[in-house]
């Protein structure tokens, strides 16, 4: 009788992960002198009975609880085998799993098409579907950049990128809550930003354990979907494959071989292997994360993550988010993910612009951005080519990460340091005359106040302005403040400005980290073999130096500092306070990122420099 049950399991098995029909069942017996079998084969046959039992139980449960349209079952033990049912209907069921249950909800043919239609459009190609199709989330198994993770198509990096900025941050900032036992972790870390209070991470990503990054993984998937989803609830598609409540290696196997030749072409393809499943509670969310991690680290990971978060935000409310919501999420014709994505992933909404707020032009004509402060944040390349203008809500979030965007390509910039977006007294200094300035503009945001009003600002920030100087402004009967700004720039710190001969007021030194999940060839990590050296393909992680010198021009700067050769060396200016000399900023696209959110500030670094591409 056991015999018999073991091999009704292994048909089971056979019939769940082949592309063929199932070979018959043979009933002749067991040759008794059969060799014995290996270790190996014991434990691989344990693994499959494992996923055998799995898919049987699941089976019966289908059989004992008939959907209300269907009559009951003369036997719950009875399974139906029909003639007219043929064995591609079998293999169907047995392959991706069952219509209801344990498995989740299937979309209906409208939601998927609602779906498909809204993520790729009508005329998508075969190459950018295969993209969004063959991109797991998955780490990096290089030391160096193992708490990365790794991108091998062009398409998801969008996707890919915020879930990284989020995983960096619990890795860094809460590495209490996964695992990692630091004797500095500040205590009751909120997820408001820690403001004057300064904590400097680990950069030794090496000693990352494989548990400690899977817990980050989940927890930054799952803050991510009930953002989305208002902090109300979190949507989950995974796959529908059978044996997912298995442990171990036999779940990657059976998600491998059901993945196996499966190409999605159509809304019915997405449809067919789609499960979803709705939380309230974030505990149990979370746990669904973690036991459906191995589904997220296949080769559909990226776009089953992106659906979540679509499904979680609501069909109806992506659409309403969106300033044009005919046009596909993935933007052709490269595949890449639009900006409606990346905000989606950032800030719960999938708004298509960057800066703060909302945009009036009048007539019920508007444009929709970010109307909301951020865990992360992001920069854009093409913010310093003038094709827009990130808002503060973006430019500083409450942990110092952000997504950075080039013309084709998502990256991530972050500081283990959560001081560097502390404003230092020459910042304060600005926003202080900001906030009163801004508080006598009735303008409606025009930039500029009267004659009574910029006296008032003057009184209230302390500010004295030679005669000359105040005349020169009031002369029009009102004051801009791009013409105030310059004044005050090139006004001294003793009369309320914040030109400060010192060059300590405005000096600003950290360290930044670059991520590019894109596997390149490192330069710096080439293995020396005997016919030269190779070329190790990675990711790249790049550490800057980022100095950020005060508020006035740097020819005024220059000017300022009396070089003169100081002790091993160094430059020093001959003043009572020293004032060291800019080291020469070293290019890349990169910087001029780094540069929308820190004017003029001068990066080096060490080896290849940052790629954002």
């Amino acid at each position: 009788m056991a015999d018999q049950e073991e091999e009704d399991l292994r048909m089971a098995l056979r019939m769940s992960m082949q592309n063929s029909p199932p070979e018959p069942k043979r009933s002749k017996p067991r040759d008794a002198g059969a060799p014995v079998a290996s270790p190996e084969d014991l434990r691989r046959m344990k693994r499959e009975l494992m996923a055998a039992a799995a898919e049987k139980r699941l089976l019966e449960t289908r059989v004992d609880s008939p959907s209300p349209s269907q009559s009951p079952s003369p036997s719950k033990a009875t399974v139906d085998r029909s003639p007219g049912k043929s064995t591609d209907f079998v293999r169907k069921e047995v392959d991706f799993g069952l219509k209801e249950g344990s498995l989740g909800k299937e979309l209906s043919s409208e939601e998927a098409n609602e779906l498909f239609s809204m993520v790729f459009g009508s005329g998508v190609s075969n190459d950018i579907l295969a993209q969004w199709s063959n991109q797991g989330i998955r780490f990096s198994p290089d030391p160096e950049t193992s708490m990365g993770l790794v991108q091998h198509e062009g398409g998801p990096c969008g996707v890919l990128a915020t879930i990284q900025a989020f995983v960096l941050k619990h890795l860094l900032f809460f590495p209490n809550e996964i695992g990692k036992v630091t004797s500095n972790v500040p205590q009751n870390l909120g997820s408001g930003r820690l403001s004057k209070s300064q904590y400097v991470a680990s950069d030794n990503f090496s000693s990352l354990t494989e548990d400690a990054k899977a817990r980050a993984l989940v927890k930054g998937m799952g803050e991510i979907l009930f953002m989305c989803g208002d902090n109300k609830r979190a949507v989950i598609a995974t796959l529908n494959v059978v044996g997912l409540d298995i442990e171990g290696f036999a779940k990657n196997e059976i998600i491998a071989k059901a993945l196996e030749g499966l190409t999605i072409e159509s809304a019915s393809d997405l449809q067919k292997i789609l499960r979803i499943d709705t939380y309230t509670s974030q505990t149990t969310a979370l746990q669904k994360l973690h036991t459906a991690l191995p589904v997220f680290q296949s080769r559909m990971g990226a776009l089953l993550f992106l659906i979540s978060a679509l499904l979680s935000r609501g069909l109806d409310s992506i659409q309403a988010d969106r300033d044009d919501p005919n046009l596909p999420l993935v933007t052709a014709p490269f595949g890449h993910a639009s900006q409606e994505i990346v905000n989606l992933l950032l800030c719960g909404q999938a708004v298509p612009n960057v800066f703060d707020g909302r945009m009036d032009f009048g007539g019920g004509m508007f444009l929709k951005g970010i109307s909301m402060s951020v865990e992360v944040g992001f920069l854009t390349l093409l913010e310093s080519l003038n094709f827009c203008k990130v808002g503060q809500h973006l430019k500083c979030p409450k942990w110092p990460i952000w997504v950075v965007g080039s013309e084709s390509h998502y990256t991530v910039l972050f500081a283990l340091d959560t001081s560097v977006q502390d404003e230092n007294e020459l910042e304060e200094r600005e926003s202080q005359i900001r906030r009163a300035f801004d508080a006598q503009d009735q303008s409606g945001g025009g930039g500029f106040i009267s004659v009574e009003g910029f006296h008032q600002v003057l009184m209230e920030v302390g500010i004295r302005l030679p005669s000359e100087k105040l005349d020169h402004l009031c002369s029009t009967g009102f004051i801009v403040w791009s013409e105030f700004w310059q004044v005050i720039l090139d006004l001294d710190k003793s009369l309320g400005g914040l030109k400060d001969s010192s060059g300590l007021m405005g000096k600003k030194v950290f360290d930044l980290c670059h991520f590019n999940g894109i596997a390149k060839s490192d330069i710096n990590g080439s293995h020396a073999t005997s016919g030269g050296e190779t070329l190790v393909q990675r990711p790249r992680l790049t550490k800057l130096r980022v100095s950020v010198p005060p508020r006035w021009t740097p020819e005024e700067f220059m000017a300022d500092v009396v070089v003169t050769s100081g002790p091993g060396g160094k430059e020093s200016s001959g003043k009572d306070t020293e004032v060291t000399k800019p080291e020469p900023s070293q290019q890349a696209p990169l910087v001029d990122c780094i540069r929308t959110r820190w004017s003029r500030a001068v990066c080096n670094w060490v080896g290849d420099p940052p790629s954002i591409v």
